[in-house]
């Protein structure tokens, strides 16, 4: 009887030990890796953008799709010549 809870005390002790050395060894790599061992709390809902850099992204947006139909026209025109 004693023998069986001595053995489930020392089971215990095993795994609370490996669960102990498995977190430290993880915050031990995540410094490694990172260079910085503070946890970053990211925001629930990002803010939104302001009406004029909405404007501005969609305008941007709007550029890039120009600029990649002017390059794909190009280079079809030159693939056909």
């Amino acid at each position: 009887m004693a023998n069986s809870l001595l053995n489930t005390i020392f089971a215990v002790v095993d795994v609370v030990w490996d669960l102990w050395t498995a977190i430290d060894r993880t915050k031990r790599l995540s410094r490694q890796v990172t260079g910085c061992d503070k946890i970053i709390d990211v925001p629930v809902d990002p803010e939104p953008l302001p009406p004029a850099a909405q404007r501005a992204l969609a305008e941007a947006e709007e550029r890039e799709r120009v600029r990649e139909r002017t390059a794909q026209d190009a280079s079809g025109t030159s693939q056909a010549s």
